[in-house]
């Protein structure tokens, strides 16, 4: 099928709906999020409406870094650089710079489609990338495939991310049982900054083996992540049954991963689900350059992740 021309489609644009089988996804013209995902008639994403705004970042994507900058401001090849403050209230740049852009329709099958977004030098990142997500369906679920080429004449920083809410159903995710496979988590001060890094083992952020989240708050990245023979760390959140759920797999380009339970978040959305955020760079990379990614003009990075559902609801 041809790309459309952008047209109203209410507060997020176009609609642009996948199918395969039994699943089904919608992908957005605003920030090329991802609004839906189910499989079997069962919702796997905490997403939102047609006909009404993101909030909290369901599934957008962060681009050209994600999670936050402390104060907007980092240093990079001998220039001193000020972001816009997008959490005013922590004084961070937050999540990217095309989150409220629309993002053009390259081309569209009945269960894949591809968008992009030209992210022009402005003040703060005067840098100049060119932006795709390939979103597909198959039997083993949705793969995202995000691409940035520098375009530019200079060197940029770039990282990237994305901002799924899982949800297994219930009202809250306290029963739901989760599994992280990451051997050490992020320590952050109170502007969600990282200050250091430790080991799960013997602490309450170990999710090696499931277990149900409780009343536990969590806004941590995972780093250390133990990968399968395909390259890939899988997050699983379980329906309390056991009986039912969903993986996030991180493939090519992710290094660590954000799990997110909600607790800042007003009524009715707190804790209703569970944001699992892949992401190449943790927190403040502009700032402290881990695992950051340099393009050089003409160089590409790819970032690849996806969700699997599992089981059944019977």
């Amino acid at each position: 099928m041809s790309a459309q021309p952008p047209g109203s489609g209410g507060p997020t644009g176009e609609q642009w709906e996948l199918r395969h089988g039994g699943q089904r996804a919608v992908v957005v013209e605003l920030g090329g999020a991802l609004r839906h995902y189910e499989a079997d008639g069962r919702t796997l994403l905490d997403g939102f409406a047609a006909d009404a705004p993101v909030t909290a970042g369901r599934g957008q994507l962060l681009v050209p870094w994600p999670n936050r900058v402390g104060g907007g401001r980092y240093r990079f090849d001998g220039r001193d650089l000020q972001l816009p403050l997008s959490e005013p209230e922590n004084h961070n740049a937050i999540h990217g710079l095309l989150r409220w852009t629309p993002w053009r329709l390259l081309d569209r099958s009945a269960d894949a489609l591809r968008v992009a977004a030209t992210l022009h030098p402005q003040p703060g990142y005067p840098f100049l990338l060119e932006v795709s997500a390939g979103y597909r369906l198959d039997d083993d679920g949705l793969e995202v495939l995000v691409r940035a080429v520098n375009t530019g004449t200079a060197r940029a920083p770039y990282g990237v991310g994305q901002h799924p809410y899982l949800t297994v159903g219930t009202d809250r995710v306290d029963a739901a049982l989760l599994t992280v496979p990451a051997r050490s988590r992020l320590r952050t001060d109170d502007a969600g900054l990282p200050i250091g890094e430790e080991p799960v083992e013997g602490t309450e952020y170990d999710f090696r083996t499931p277990r149900p989240l409780g009343a536990q708050r969590l806004d941590t990245a995972f780093t250390g992540l133990d990968r399968d023979g395909d390259g890939r760390a899988v997050v699983r959140l379980a329906h309390p049954s056991g009986r039912h759920g969903t993986d996030v797999w991180l493939g090519e380009g992710t290094r660590c991963v954000q799990v997110y339970t909600g607790d800042t978040l007003a009524e009715p959305e707190r804790r209703r689900g569970v944001a699992v955020e892949a992401m190449s760079c943790p927190a403040d990379a502009f700032r402290t350059g881990t695992d950051l990614t340099v393009l050089e003009p003409g160089d590409r990075h790819a970032f690849r992740w996806g969700l699997s559902p599992w089981g059944s609801a019977g």
